[in-house]
């Protein structure tokens, strides 16, 4: 096992935490406002690792919706888990342990590592991975367990640490985004889908808004990629 990997990986999870922290820390505040307890939200950040899906979690079960349909629509939005694992499993299939990491496969870890792998050795893919899965999935249920112990007491010392937190999410996946636009094509694509997923939310329609305005750039990023394979030479 080569130490100068593992330290690549750790290297590289670093700037994650910048984005997971405060993400974690607001779900840890929520979950405690909404009756959890810190060790409870900490479980649950550890269990699912998912930030959506697990505010969606607690807000489902607060408003007293059905465990099994809570459950239900927590996996729905974690199926996009298998196809990242789908998409990964070729380049780490070397390995027996791989399946039981891809607990780790969060999203920012996976652009991560689709980026970072296929430049690696075989032998040092599992250890990068293993390396960077842990040291995200021990920082975010940190920062959960710190958020429900005393997340009111820092809001109440700072407030605006309150809209900060609020926008942390949405932060996180604009860094994942902006290094996207590198050609036109990219770049028409991102905007259709923010535009379409903006006018859905203005219309009240935010239940549709995410995968109309996934398709939607989807489908743009197809046809911009047909009509230049058309185009003459």
């Amino acid at each position: 096992m080569s130490v100068s990997v593992w330290r690549m990986g750790t290297r590289d999870a670093l700037p994650l935490l910048s984005g997971y922290l405060p993400v974690a820390l607001s779900f840890g505040l929520i979950a405690s406002q909404a009756g959890f307890s810190a060790f409870e939200a900490t479980a649950l950040s550890l269990l699912i690792y998912a930030g959506a899906s697990q505010f969606l979690f607690v807000g489902m079960i607060a408003s007293g919706a059905p465990l099994w349909l809570t459950v239900v629509m927590t996996l729905l939005i974690n199926a996009r888990h298998l196809v990242y694992s789908i998409s990964l499993a070729p380049l780490v299939s070397q390995s027996r342990r791989w399946p039981w990491l891809m607990h780790g496969l969060t999203d920012q870890v996976f652009v991560l590592a689709h980026y970072r792998l296929p430049l690696m050795a075989d032998k040092d893919r599992m250890h990068w991975f293993t390396s960077t899965a842990l040291v995200a999935w021990t920082g975010w249920g940190g920062a959960t367990l710190l958020g429900g112990l005393a997340g009111e007491q820092l809001i109440e010392q700072w407030p605006l640490l309150a809209s900060a937190l609020s926008f942390s999410l949405p932060a996180l996946f604009l860094v994942l985004l902006a290094p996207r636009c590198t050609s036109m094509r990219w770049f028409i694509a991102l905007l259709a889908s923010a535009l379409c997923a903006l006018i859905l939310a203005v219309l009240d329609m935010t239940h549709i808004a995410v995968p109309l305005a996934a398709a939607l750039g989807a489908l743009c990023f197809y046809l911009l990629s047909s009509k230049a394979s058309e185009a003459p030479s």
